[in-house]
């Protein structure tokens, strides 16, 4: 984190927007491999065990690059979520973060990872895996095996968990925007979270114009960035099919590096929903440890 007001709805939109851009850079990265299902099952590389580790691949990448990253200190921010639990302390001395956010324990990074494993990385690898089936079949390979992975585990799992962590980073950051809010007017929160009201709180921090607004720029984003271009830096275009009248239809589409409607479908369906619970969530445990005396106070601010 910076010098700046880690507060300010302006530097909290700042971070959120450059997020945008790193998951969706990492998506159409993970996109080029194909889908590798023993990367994410949890005996799906037997050598693991040989190591004492009984989960799968992912879950393996993840604790050995968290290990390394708790190290050097990366999880003293507290815009950092691990997904690793029992993580060594730094080796470095921990950096001095001003109090921003109160004592919590919201987590979601579980959800996170499932939905990551069974709904994100089977949609976005579809055409790389649809290759690899194709690539077999011409080499007389039919059926289940034809639906084979590429052997990518590596390279695959280090856009996996750099993917996860932007993701993890985007959806938790809901706390700043939650105490941000909080603290410009304490006031209208506090019945909701005494007497908990879900709805109540979600509408004092949602603002529809401003998630169609967030959908609507990812998904430009995700049309310009993905987009496929020729030698001369010209987009590839994929013509209409040819009609009856033997002519080319007017429908012309682009190639794409990723699925553009499935990027615009993961913050519709997933990261902005989830966003809006920890949001929630954070609220509600914001009084927690305060006495009443501290809380009558905050609510003549």
């Amino acid at each position: 984190m910076n010098s700046e007001d880690p507060l300010s709805l302006d530097r909290i939109r700042s971070v959120l927007v450059r997020l945008e851009d790193t998951i969706l850079f990492s998506l159409i990265e993970r996109s080029q491999f194909a889908h590798n299902p023993k990367c994410y099952a949890k005996d799906g590389i037997p050598a693991l065990k040989e190591h004492g580790f009984d989960r799968s691949w992912l879950e393996w990448f993840l604790k050995e690059t968290e290990t390394f990253q708790a190290k050097a200190r990366r999880f003293t921010s507290p815009d950092e979520t691990p997904f690793t639990a029992d993580l060594p302390p730094p080796i470095i001395p921990p950096l001095s973060y001003p109090k921003i956010l109160h004592p919590n324990d919201v987590n979601v990074n579980k959800s996170i990872l499932s939905y990551y494993v069974h709904t994100c990385i089977p949609r976005i690898t579809h055409n790389a895996t649809l290759a690899i089936a194709t690539a077999n079949r011409a080499r007389g390979i039919k059926g289940e095996s034809e639906f084979d992975d590429d052997g990518n585990y590596g390279s695959a799992a280090t856009v996996d968990v750099e993917l996860l962590q932007a993701m993890s980073k985007r959806v938790h950051y809901g706390k700043f925007v939650s105490e941000s809010k909080f603290r410009s007017k304490p006031s209208d929160f506090i019945p909701h979270i005494v007497k908990p009201n879900r709805v109540a709180l979600e509408a004092l921090i949602v603002k529809p114009e401003v998630e169609r607004a967030l959908l609507a720029r990812v998904r430009k984003k995700a049309t310009l960035y993905s987009q496929e271009l020729d030698l001369q830096g010209e987009p590839l275009i994929i013509d209409g099919d040819v009609g009856r009248d033997g002519k080319i239809g007017e429908v012309r589409k682009g190639r794409f590096r990723v699925d553009v409607d499935a990027v615009e479908q993961l913050y519709e369906n997933f990261l902005i929903p989830l966003t809006k619970e920890v949001e929630v969530d954070y609220l509600l445990q914001r009084l927690d440890g305060l006495s009443k005396e501290d809380i009558e106070a905050l609510r003549t601010v």
